[in-house]
């Protein structure tokens, strides 16, 4: 079984550099063996030590947060785009519930976490951001409310992250469609 060598001890300088191989690794072994797969194997993807692993993520929440951290953030990016609609963003949610689902799994009794609330405001925001695009572009009815939104976007997460990869294309186009036609004028 081959493995990535420790990196070279280059102190406090790499640490940024750390965090991001170990989100990294993480999305790759939780995607792999899933969320209870030992965190040694993150640090060990991750070409880091455990006590690394520890300073950056103190415990599985804290790497799980990280993790839907970088999404959020991908969303809000996503979001911004001039051209970005609620159909674009729908697909980039699609491309994250294949890899992100054992996080969002994770984090459904933590609902009380304040990181875990934090992470809901900024989804919030961006589902008011993107209403407001929506409406002006006249792209939505009326009666679409932001909170309809954000249930698309975990409606459509969920989903996928609990059906067979054989049915997740055909599933995601069906779910756009019918998002399509409940919130279309």
């Amino acid at each position: 079984m081959s493995s990535t060598p420790p990196k070279p001890n280059r102190g406090p300088s790499a640490g940024p550099e750390n965090r991001r191989a170990l989100v990294a690794a993480a999305r790759q072994v939780f995607a792999a063996d899933g969320f209870s797969a030992p965190l040694s194997a993150v640090a060990k993807r991750a070409g880091v030590g455990q006590g690394s692993l520890y300073r950056h993520f103190p415990d599985r929440l804290s790497l799980a947060l990280a993790v839907l951290d970088e999404n959020v953030g991908e969303l809000e990016e996503h979001a911004g785009l001039p051209d970005a609609t609620l159909d674009t963003l729908l697909d980039v949610v699609i491309d994250q519930a294949l890899v992100t689902s054992p996080f969002v799994e994770a984090i459904l009794g933590e609902g009380d976490d304040p990181r875990v609330i934090a992470l809901g405001t900024r989804l919030d925001r961006l589902a008011h951001a993107l209403h407001a695009k929506e409406l002006a572009a006249h792209r939505i009815a009326d009666h679409v409310e932001p909170d309809d939104i954000l249930m698309a976007i975990s409606m459509v997460g969920a989903t996928l992250t609990r059906i067979p990869d054989s049915h997740r294309a055909d599933t995601a186009a069906r779910a756009k469609a019918m998002f399509r036609r409940s919130f279309g004028r």
